[in-house]
């Protein structure tokens, strides 16, 4: 048999070849690679288009960074002139914009924050009292406050102190004239003219300002009146039948809540546990008045023995309030002690994440125990 070559249409042929590119030999038909200059030019137009994307980022970029700096030579608007505003100590750069805002300076913290850090100054602000005038701009606040320039300096007392604590605040205080470094709390009570013997909770945790050379007897006067009336107006305002006999057993009862929690909004019922505690003669059973009765020898740890060892502030061994308080105690806790929240709570125990699980009976309070202290399911 003769082997014969298949016939092809010629014309066939030719379109598939100019179609796929094929070579001449005859049943060799192979797609053409892409030519080079089509890909040179694909690649030349990607470049060409990343360089104008890039410009018109660039000119954006410096559109908004002309903007900024437009901003921060502009006056800014005063709720009053001359205005002071008050700056606490070891604020972040968006923490003292924000005071600003809050005293009266229209401000935008995020662009001062920003024109801050691209002047290097965002680390360098110094807390204190800033007098403001009319046509002050964001860039001489910033210089202002970058050199120092105050009309008064401050001292912050935080809220859940000590006595102790806040007395080598107010002795680390440069600016201060100091007449009661190192004198016996009676003494110091005395020159302010206190009638208690005892300083610890009387003096209201805030942020005070002091001209240089200002005595510290003048700072904690002030302290001291200041939570001589926030005491009263909250006393005035209890709700009724509390277990206290006077307002400093509330104020007490309040150091005692500011020690216990963190959370606003946890101590009204902090305080609903202690007051019920009271009313049907139970131990308070709170580890922060121990801990205060340890005074400085405590070490952080608080073991079983700490617990059993009596002092006149172990409210595991005794009943009732201890005889003092035991911290410095913010409004909120104030307010929490004058007026718990209604309730039968007389256990809590701390989650971990800051709040409390509040139990009536010691059965719930145990399996809250073990859940949240344990691991326990």
């Amino acid at each position: 048999m003769v082997c014969r070559r298949p016939e092809i249409d010629p014309v066939l042929y030719g379109a598939v070849r100019r179609a796929s590119g094929a070579r001449s030999t005859l049943f060799q038909v192979r797609a053409r690679p892409a030519e080079a200059g089509s890909v040179g030019n694909i690649r030349i137009s990607m470049l060409s288009f990343l360089k104008r994307l890039l410009l018109l980022a660039i000119l954006v970029g410096l559109a908004a960074a002309g903007g900024v700096v437009w901003w921060a030579r502009q006056p800014v608007s005063l709720s009053a002139s001359p205005l002071e505003v008050v700056i606490k100590p070891n604020s972040s750069v968006l923490s003292v914009a924000r005071q600003l805002e809050h005293g009266g300076v229209d401000v935008q913290p995020q662009l001062f924050s920003l024109v801050a850090r691209a002047m290097g100054k965002a680390t360098s602000l110094k807390a204190g009292g800033y007098e403001l005038e009319a046509g002050a701009t964001p860039l001489s606040i910033l210089d202002k406050m970058a050199r120092g320039e105050v009309t008064h300096y401050v001292v912050t007392v935080i809220e859940g102190w000590s006595m102790r604590q806040m007395r080598a605040a107010v002795d680390a205080e440069p600016a201060l004239r100091h007449e009661t470094a190192g004198l016996p709390d009676t003494e110091l009570m005395r020159r302010i003219g206190a009638t208690e013997a005892t300083p610890e909770g009387l003096f209201f945790p805030d942020t005070y300002l002091f001209a240089r050379g200002s005595s510290d007897v003048d700072l904690f006067r002030h302290a001291y009146q200041a939570m001589q009336k926030r005491l009263a107006e909250a006393w005035a305002r209890r709700a009724p039948g509390l277990p206290y006999k006077t307002p400093y057993e509330a104020l007490t009862m309040a150091s005692i809540i500011e020690k216990e929690t963190g959370q606003k909004r946890d101590r009204p019922m902090v305080a609903s546990v202690f007051v019920n505690r009271l009313r049907k003669n139970m131990l308070l059973q709170t580890d922060p008045t121990v801990i205060y009765g340890i005074g400085a020898g405590f070490d952080g740890n608080l073991r079983k023995r700490d617990l059993q060892t009596d002092t006149p502030y172990n409210t595991y061994t005794r009943i009732g309030l201890p005889p003092t308080p035991i911290a410095l105690p913010g409004m909120a806790s104030l307010d929490a002690a004058m007026n718990p929240a209604p309730s039968d709570a007389l256990y809590f125990v701390a989650r971990g994440d800051g709040t409390s699980q509040f139990s009536t009976n010691l059965t719930d309070h145990n399996r809250a125990v073990n859940k949240y202290q344990r691991g326990q399911p």
